[in-house]
């Protein structure tokens, strides 16, 4: 249940900076990018997390060499937490450095708006590609459960280091990455490309030469260059490692949208989507592998639809009807399911698909 609330409190801090900074700074919402950033990697990602975890308690079963048994339990800590952010500074670093790792890393640049939900956009692929650099946490003995809790800490700090709120940190700028040292690591202005790759601590950056302050002369520019903006998140996943390894792609034919939706009726969609994730996480333990490959689908093929839907296409349409008003209420139907949060927001959903159906229908252009 931990899990449930963290990552229901995950969304609401997302959705509130959202208000703030709409209701005070008067900045518009980039709705689209938001809810891309929650979908791109939201349920696969969750998977693979489950399988990173998996083969780290397989290495500590089978293959450690116990060094930290018999360590004293509280310095255990102290040395996992410190530990796991020196791996995670090497391993954010080399998915900069080297070709393979950054087809991974990426799409977590390729963001343009400096906010907490950037914090959660990553690839489909992150959390295989940073088990080798934990595998020796494993090997020293560091208990499943401990790597599990010291690397939940530091990914909060991680998340809590995007939000676009908090501007300096007093004497914290001196020990911990902060929101100011970690914007810097966004900018892909020269003098900001690949600096600040530590998580939690800054003396990392520091003791290796990768630390840079802001300079007042040169105000940050987020993203990466020649970006080509595109909320399908298939391509965004998967392109980076076709261009890597030389296969043919031919770009698709630029097109006109077949439609275009208010981001607020694609915000809705994405909000409504990541609800049905905490029903996932409430339920994981529950339902059987039958029932949870079926609802993986259902919400995996929903990221997608949306993707399909921000960028104006017919098929994202026709996806997000046929899972919502059809394939939805059959999971419900035939597995005999009586969840009432459920029922909840599959009407929602199947309200959602109706409303913008009908729109459609009488508007040429825009809803």
């Amino acid at each position: 249940m931990s899990l449930l609330y963290a990552n229901a409190l995950l969304i609401i801090l997302v959705l509130l900076e959202l208000w703030i900074v709409h209701r005070f700074k008067k900045e518009k919402i980039p709705w689209k990018e938001i809810i891309f950033n929650l979908n791109s990697g939201h349920i696969l990602l969750w998977l693979l997390r489950g399988g990173e975890i998996a083969a780290f308690h397989l290495v500590v079963s089978h293959f450690s060499f116990g060094i930290v048994d018999h360590w004293n339990y509280y310095f255990l800590w102290f040395f996992a937490f410190i530990a796991w952010d020196f791996c995670f500074y090497w391993l954010h670093r080399l998915h900069h450095e080297l070709s393979l790792f950054w087809a991974v890393h990426i799409i977590h640049h390729e963001g343009e708006h400096f906010s907490l939900s950037l914090g959660i956009r990553n690839s489909w692929y992150s959390s295989l590609s940073s088990f080798p650099f934990f595998i020796v946490l494993a090997l020293i003995g560091v208990p499943v459960e401990i790597f599990i809790a010291t690397s939940s800490i530091h990914y909060l700090v991680q998340f809590y280091n995007h939000n676009s709120l908090v501007k300096k940190s007093g004497f914290l700028e001196k020990i911990m990455v902060t929101p100011a040292h970690h914007r810097i690591h966004h900018g892909m202005n020269p003098e900001y490309v690949d600096k600040n790759y530590g998580g939690t601590f800054i003396f990392w950056d520091k003791m290796f030469g990768s630390y840079q302050e802001i300079l007042k002369d040169i105000p940050i520019q987020y993203g990466v260059k020649d970006y080509k903006q595109s909320h399908n998140i298939i391509f965004a996943n998967n392109i980076p490692f076709i261009k890597l390894f030389g296969f043919k792609f031919s770009k698709p034919k630029k097109s006109r949208r077949s439609f275009i939706l208010n981001d607020k009726v694609i915000a809705l969609s994405g909000i409504l989507l990541f609800g049905l994730l905490l029903v996932y996480i409430s339920n994981e333990n529950i339902w059987s592998f039958s029932q949870k490959a079926q609802y993986f689908a259902l919400v995996f093929l929903g990221t997608i639809a949306i993707g399909g839907l921000s960028d104006g296409k017919k098929w994202g349409l026709f996806l997000w009807v046929l899972l919502f008003c059809f394939s939805s209420w059959a999971f419900l139907f035939f597995n005999q399911v009586s969840e009432p949060i459920l029922y909840i927001l599959f009407s929602a959903i199947t309200i959602h698909c109706f409303y913008v159906g009908f729109k459609l229908c009488f508007s040429k252009q825009e809803t």
